[in-house]
């Protein structure tokens, strides 16, 4: 299966920049994110299916044992960890010609790009891996045209911990994204 995100990303890491970032009329009627998973979310994502597949084979050796019930009972907790493994790949900020669409653990917000105001990269206080915790980092804010901001991304998320590189580039390409759009 094809994955054209990574190779992008190679050939940028690989210092063959393109010319300009990828633009919305590329593909504009398709959602897509604009950077690739993190190595945090793709690890978490990771362990999590490790999990599901030694429950998966506790099923398999209690269905064998002659309990039904319990063999069902562990098909059901390891797709739920399936499940959850899967959509925690799918948490970020995805484009399209539409509009801005954040998607969450357990929900997702799509607006419009005529609601969807100036995205702008600023510094402030910003929650380290969605923590508690607190630090000092950047993040990209999108200040509504209702007067009220919501915080996108920040370097310290699961997607760019240590890769201010690559926040920097997709915050690039998010607000390159809004300026064509919101003409």
């Amino acid at each position: 299966m094809p994955l054209p995100f990574l190779t992008a990303d190679r050939d940028l890491d690989a210092g063959n920049r393109p010319a300009a970032p990828p633009l919305p009329h590329e593909a504009p009627e398709v959602w897509r994110r604009p950077y690739r998973p993190g190595p945090w979310r793709v690890g978490i994502s990771a362990v999590a299916l490790l999990l599901a597949s030694f429950v998966l084979l506790s099923a398999m050796i209690i269905g064998f044992a002659g309990s039904p019930a319990g063999a069902v009972t562990c098909v059901a907790v390891a797709l739920v960890v399936i499940g959850l493994a899967l959509r925690l790949l799918r948490v970020g900020v995805w484009v399209s010609s539409h509009g801005l669409r954040r998607v969450g653990l357990f929900g997702t917000v799509t607006e419009a790009w005529s609601v969807t105001g100036a995205l702008r990269t600023v510094q402030q206080p910003v929650r380290w891996l969605g923590l508690p915790r607190t630090v000092q980092g950047q993040a990209l804010v999108d200040r509504r045209i209702s007067g009220t901001s919501r915080v996108l991304l920040t370097d310290h998320d699961a997607d760019f911990l240590g890769r201010p590189e690559a926040f920097e580039r997709a915050a690039d390409v998010l607000e390159a994204w809004a300026a064509e759009y919101r003409r």
